[in-house]
């Protein structure tokens, strides 16, 4: 059994209760759903990077992709690793001449990152057999159709207001 899973990010929706962004990740192989609440800034960069619009001036993942590109360090993938009492744990993992090397992060940075660099992000496989909201998001849409047709339906005015 694979340890890690591939992941799309679906979007970015605002949780109307919290008043906080969530960004919602898909599940390549099983279709599983998780939802990860993120910080107002990380969703704004998330967002900027989805919808391919140029920041008029370096935001910190442009500036973290500038230091990594100066050094000569590639980004090689993204890895959601672990959730400790509803917080998940993220890793970059760097290739610096021959050399491998990980990084503790935040999930919502690291998606950022992929996006900016056009890597994959994964999963840890813990992570889609332990999520509480994970499966709660899955069970809500259970079945591949519905999960398609759910996905298929958001209009920009599902995922809320994100100030720019």
């Amino acid at each position: 059994m694979e340890k890690i899973v591939e992941v799309t990010i679906v979007g970015i929706i605002m949780d109307q209760i919290s008043k906080s962004p969530v960004m919602v990740l898909k599940a390549e192989s099983d279709k599983k759903i998780i939802p990860i609440w993120i910080g107002m800034s990380e969703a704004n960069s998330i967002a900027l990077e989805l919808e391919n619009i140029p920041s008029p001036r370096p935001m910190a993942h442009d500036l973290i992709k500038c230091i990594m590109d100066n050094l000569q360090a590639e980004l090689i993938k993204v890895i959601i690793t672990d959730i400790i009492e509803n917080t998940y744990y993220a890793e970059l993992v760097l290739k610096k001449d021959d050399k491998i090397l990980t990084i503790d992060c935040r999930p919502s940075d690291a998606v950022a990152l992929a996006l900016k660099n056009g890597i994959k992000i994964y999963v840890s496989r813990q992570i889609l057999e332990t999520s509480i909201f994970a499966d709660v998001f899955s069970s809500f849409l259970s079945g591949e159709e519905k999960i398609d047709n759910w996905f298929n339906s958001l209009t920009p005015n599902d995922f809320g207001e994100i100030e720019q």
